[in-house]
């Protein structure tokens, strides 16, 4: 197994992009621009993090909206759309997308990811989804959700489906030989022949192997059963931590897990989400986060926790601490960071709602770029993180700040590329070309059309 080595214990930096910014109120700002639905804005987002030399540029989606939703989110591109277009805009950074294994089929979704790594010369990755909205299930001509188990159960089935489809196109089965007259070596293309509980998929692929091998596999799942599937199967997890203890936690837990899936742990890269308030001095940094917190709508933010809860929390005393409640189910990780941090700080009902609608549970960091260096270095090297994924609370300020000032700050502690090094981001990440598991797919059974 070929293996693309990087600089020990370098960071790995994703740009999670949301159109208006991270922060709920970020839009009202004086110099915040953009719209969810422009491609100009996405393009110049993503140059600007290129030109910052971050490892992948990363949108999230839901299939399902309301007026409640956060300005960025209630219109939004679809992902693989925005990807496309973005693959010709860019050269070297990584194209991250969402994309739901309850409400896909793996035919269509592997075929889709395929073709943006190809159109992006091997920049592609996908985040591995299984959706907790009901919402999103009654847009798909069901009454609700399967159950959180029977969800994971069919992610790994789709994952392995989507594998097969992958690896029924073997390096060499393009052949193209003018003098013989031979396009393809029909051996090295193979049917997945899948029958499974939830999928029945013959193949092959209709798209020739991807530049990468396949695309990068990224999940989010921080649950027992989301952890367990990233063992498996996942290559980079997005994940939230509020503090340096909970992040050392959840890395050792989850390279165990991988280790113990039969996988090189260091072929996991764990990234958590984290909200940069810079600032040329500290007192700028905080300036900024004030305001922004004076323009937290709180019913928006109690909104958002009933639906993270599955509970209506709006008849709760606003300044008193949360009460004990049970919640549903759905997004069990998020959830359990929310209660745990109101639990640990002794939040009341109102602050919690203003983290909520403000950073969504990810942590927040606020100073100049040295503090925010001291900081991500202390992440790295206590093993609580193998990098980040930086949510910008404003656009375009607090990008352009963070690529102005904190980039060349970790470059100049040797903690941060000074070029990129590879053409694919799975070279660029430090990630090997996956195996090639014949065994799970059989001989094309060649037919003329």
């Amino acid at each position: 197994m070929a293996v693309t080595q990087l600089p020990k214990r370098q960071l790995r930096l994703g740009l999670f992009v949301q159109a208006l910014g991270h922060h709920v109120g970020g839009w009202r700002a004086d110099d915040a621009q953009g719209s969810p639905t422009d491609i100009e804005w996405f393009t110049w987002i993503a140059k600007t993090a290129e030109k910052g030399l971050f490892d992948m540029f990363f949108v999230g989606d839901a299939l399902a909206t309301s007026v409640h939703r956060l300005p960025s989110t209630m219109s939004r591109l679809e992902p693989l759309t925005l990807l496309s277009a973005l693959a010709v805009q860019t050269t070297h950074i990584g194209l991250a997308a969402t994309a739901s294994t309850t409400f896909d089929q793996p035919f269509h979704l592997a075929r889709a990811l395929s073709s943006v790594d190809h159109i992006s010369h091997g920049r592609c990755a996908w985040n591995v989804v299984t959706s907790f909205s009901n919402d999103a299930a009654k847009n798909f001509s069901r009454s609700d959700l399967p159950n959180h188990a029977e969800r994971y159960e069919m992610a790994r089935e789709f994952l392995d489906v989507s594998f097969k489809l992958w690896e029924g196109w073997q390096p060499g089965a393009i052949v193209k030989n003018k003098v013989t007259g031979q396009y393809s070596d029909e051996d090295k293309i193979q049917a997945a022949n899948h029958k499974g509980r939830f999928f029945q998929v013959q193949g092959p692929l209709n798209i020739a192997r991807s530049p990468q091998g396949r695309p990068v596999i990224i999940e989010a799942g921080s649950s027992p059963a989301g952890q367990q599937l990233a063992a498996q199967t996942a290559e980079v997890v997005f994940t939230a931590a509020a503090s340096l203890d909970e992040g050392q936690a959840f890395y050792r837990s989850q390279k165990r897990f991988v280790q113990e899936a039969g996988r090189n742990p260091d072929h996991l890269l764990i990234l958590p989400g984290v909200m940069p308030i810079v600032g040329r001095t500290r007192e700028e940094a905080m300036a900024t986060w004030h305001q922004l917190n004076e323009w937290v709508d709180i019913d928006n933010g109690i909104e958002q926790l009933s639906t993270r809860f599955g509970v209506d929390v709006s008849h709760y005393p606003l300044d008193e601490p949360l009460p004990e409640i049970e919640v549903a189910e759905a997004g069990q990780s998020r959830v359990k960071l929310l209660l745990d941090l109101a639990k640990r700080d002794n939040l009341t009902l109102r602050q919690l709602a203003a983290v909520a609608a403000g950073s969504r549970g990810h942590r927040v960091i606020i100073g100049t770029a040295q503090d925010i260096a001291d900081d991500f270095q202390q992440w790295l090297e206590q093993e609580g993180a193998d990098g980040f994924n930086i949510m910008p609370a404003v656009l375009p300020n607090q990008l352009a700040l963070f690529v102005e000032l904190v980039i060349p700050e970790l470059q100049r502690r040797g903690l941060f590329r000074t070029e990129y090094q590879f053409t694919t981001l799975r070279q660029n990440l430090g990630l090997p070309t996956p195996e090639m598991n014949f065994s799970n797919v059989s001989p094309l059974n060649t037919h003329k059309e």
